[in-house]
């Protein structure tokens, strides 16, 4: 809801890997926020997947973990991931956290 309301984002959530494939390939995002832990596949094979879509290869992605540990972040990263976000978080920080990633890029 904060990216919708405070952010003016259109978003899709998604309750599992499964379903953020396929309502990725529907909605065509400029941005993947996936959680590493989800039902179904986690984040990580979630992105492989996506990856391997011609559409949605290049589409860049930020990960959202509680696992904080330096190396999950760094083999993130070095993986290709934009950032990584630990969990928890501000939800009203979240925008701004984003904005910052985007203008990076």
């Amino acid at each position: 809801m904060t990216l919708e309301l405070i952010g003016g984002y259109t978003i899709r959530q998604c309750a599992s890997g499964l379903e953020a494939i396929k309502t990725a390939e529907e909605f065509l995002p400029q941005l993947f926020l996936l959680d590493v832990m989800m039902p179904d596949m986690g984040g990580e094979e979630t992105w492989r997947r996506l990856k391997s879509n011609q559409e949605l290869g290049e589409v860049p992605v930020v990960f959202m973990t509680a696992k904080a540990e330096i190396s999950n972040k760094e083999r993130l990263v070095e993986a290709g991931a934009r950032a990584v976000i630990v969990k928890p978080f501000d939800p009203a920080e979240l925008c701004s956290e984003l904005e910052a990633i985007w203008s990076q890029m």
